[in-house]
């Protein structure tokens, strides 16, 4: 089994609910072995719109790369996710982050995800699960990666999101 990290996001409806419904979605091909704690951020990208709750897991899973980009993706059709314009407000995001060291650049996918060394919404929460996790391919730590960007805003919120017995 692949062990894949995961950054999941949402700024529309009842953000807590949204995540707990993704990560109630992702087993039995995405196997939950711990979450960060909840995070509101300020929106990236579009900044008219509302701030986002954000989250990183640990997983493992059996489905190669672009395999598993087509589960979460249709997973979030599933969870009501429809298209909109890039960077704007969504009623859940699941992006891949990591996939063991992989290296790769398809013309679908590209991992490590190609922005998450500028995104303190994502390194944040990933610090918490596996701050000295080195990134293939810039050489850095994630702690090192998240003292490099701004993170104004950002706050940890009460409470955390079970993860199901699997």
């Amino acid at each position: 089994m692949a062990r894949i990290y995961l950054a999941l996001g949402s700024n529309l409806g009842d953000r807590r609910a949204n995540l707990q419904a993704a990560l109630n979605a992702l087993p039995p091909a995405v196997l939950l072995r711990r979450a960060s704690p909840v995070y509101e951020t300020p929106p990236w990208g579009i900044a008219n719109q509302p701030a986002f709750l954000n989250m990183a897991v640990e997983a493992e899973t059996n489905l190669p790369p672009l395999d598993l980009l087509s589960y979460l993706k249709r997973l979030e059709t599933q969870l009501g996710r429809v298209p909109s314009v890039r960077y704007g407000p969504r009623l859940i995001d699941i992006d891949i982050l990591f996939y063991d060291d992989l290296v790769l650049d398809s013309p679908g996918l590209t991992i490590p995800h190609p922005r998450l060394h500028e995104r303190a919404f994502v390194l944040v929460p990933l610090a918490d699960l596996a701050p000295d996790l080195v990134h293939p391919r810039l050489g850095q730590t994630v702690r090192d990666l998240l003292a490099a960007v701004d993170t104004t805003g950002i706050a940890r919120c009460d409470g955390r999101i079970a993860l199901e017995k699997q």
